[in-house]
């Protein structure tokens, strides 16, 4: 059987947990640690896909539930799949939709078969199975798919943590059985287990038994305190192996990034960049700037000195500011380019970094400048991506 994606360790210098490796996927060879845009509806918002091709993304996500209820999985099956229907000829990963549905608290029912669920949009009753989810994420033909889980909200009393690891176990190998297309699109489990340290041992061995060709850490910044989602991550993936691609997900604020690379993480994404993007808020050197305060109404230097993206070469912090402040839409694209612009320059400086033996320094360098405390980020991590972006 052909093997739709390989995953080739490169050496670098010592480096504890952190890893180089190369992705090959049937749609282009990714260079990990990678960060992967968001985009939730077969789009990252306000972006084209050449603006991220110029910009250096090879892979981006979208989300299995969104495409389930609009347009149809049916119907971007009919179009060729998501790279013909959305123009984009790098690579595509698709989450579960798992996340989405936990969501919707008052909206759904679980049971070991799979969730009931009403959509967000018109109320109508939809059922998610792990059979039915492989149906929809072969419709949309993306090159990464993720297995059906559950994901516990925090805090979960630990009762509750064991019945939803043993259904999510349960789901991956009945997601394992049902996937039709494992020639075409790489299906990875997904580790569980709330913040219990030996449940998320237990999920991660028991996963690898069932030898997926990758594995993604799900259930982390979903509001626990970050000091305790890097005590959980640095865990857990020792547990998983070593020639195979780890993904942590919905997780990549700048310390997050520097944080997983550090514990053994390949794969990040986030929407971070574009939703905060679209506030006026842009990641710079210096920490976040908010563009609508009033400090920069005459402030004409770029969004970033340090920066090299096309908006920092040629726009000034008060000409977008008066855009954002006007509701022109040029404003938020211009933040998002650059925001995705920052996170995508981040991984390629900490790929460099490893393979230049300088990771912690480059570390330490940038939190230094980015206001961070070293090892321990403060305050509450934000929850994912919910219903929508």
């Amino acid at each position: 059987m052909t093997v739709p994606v390989r995953f080739e360790r490169l050496p670098i210098p010592p480096a504890g947990l952190a890893r180089r490796g190369r992705l090959t996927t049937p749609h282009g060879v990714i260079e990990t640690p990678v960060f992967m845009p968001v985009g939730t509806q077969a789009t990252v918002k306000t972006l084209s896909p050449f603006e991220l091709r110029e910009i250096g993304a090879g892979i981006i996500l979208s989300n299995t539930y969104h495409l389930h209820l609009r347009p149809g999985d049916d119907l971007v099956a009919e179009a060729g799949g998501l790279h013909e229907f959305m123009h984009w000829d790098g690579a595509v990963l698709t989450d579960s939709g798992g996340f989405q549905v936990f969501s919707l608290a008052d909206l759904r029912k679980i049971t070991d078969e799979g969730v009931q669920f009403r959509s967000h949009i018109d109320g109508s009753p939809r059922f998610f199975s792990p059979e039915s989810v492989m149906k929809i994420e072969n419709n949309l033909g993306a090159d990464i798919i993720m297995a059906f889980d559950e994901c516990p909200p925090y805090p979960a009393e630990r009762s509750y943590l064991v019945t939803s690891l043993r259904r999510t176990l349960d789901w991956a190998q009945r997601c394992k059985v049902a996937h039709g297309r494992a020639d075409e699109q790489a299906l990875f489990g997904i580790v569980q287990g709330g913040m219990e340290l030996d449940l998320r041992r237990e999920s991660a061995e028991r996963l690898v038994e069932l030898d997926f060709p990758g594995y993604a850490v799900g259930g982390l910044s979903v509001g626990e305190p970050k000091p305790l989602m890097y005590d959980v991550l640095a865990h857990t993936t020792p547990f998983l192996p070593a020639d195979k691609p780890r993904y942590l997900m919905g997780v990549g604020s700048p310390d997050d990034l520097f944080e997983g690379v550090e514990r053994g993480v390949d794969m990040f994404d986030c929407v971070l960049p574009t939703r905060i993007a679209r506030n006026g808020t842009v990641l710079t050197h210096a920490g976040k700037v908010v563009l609508k305060n009033a400090q920069y109404k005459r402030d004409f230097q770029p969004l970033d000195p340090d920066c090299d993206c096309q908006v920092c070469r040629t726009y000034s912090r008060a000409y977008i500011r008066h855009l954002l402040k006007a509701g022109e839409v040029l404003g938020i694209r211009l933040t998002s380019y650059h925001n995705v612009y920052f996170l995508i320059r981040i991984m390629a400086n900490i790929r460099r970094s490893l393979d230049e033996g300088r990771f912690a320094t480059y570390k330490r360098e940038f939190y230094g400048r980015f206001g961070y405390n070293d090892h321990t980020a403060v305050g509450q991590t934000t929850a994912g991506e919910g219903v929508s972006d």
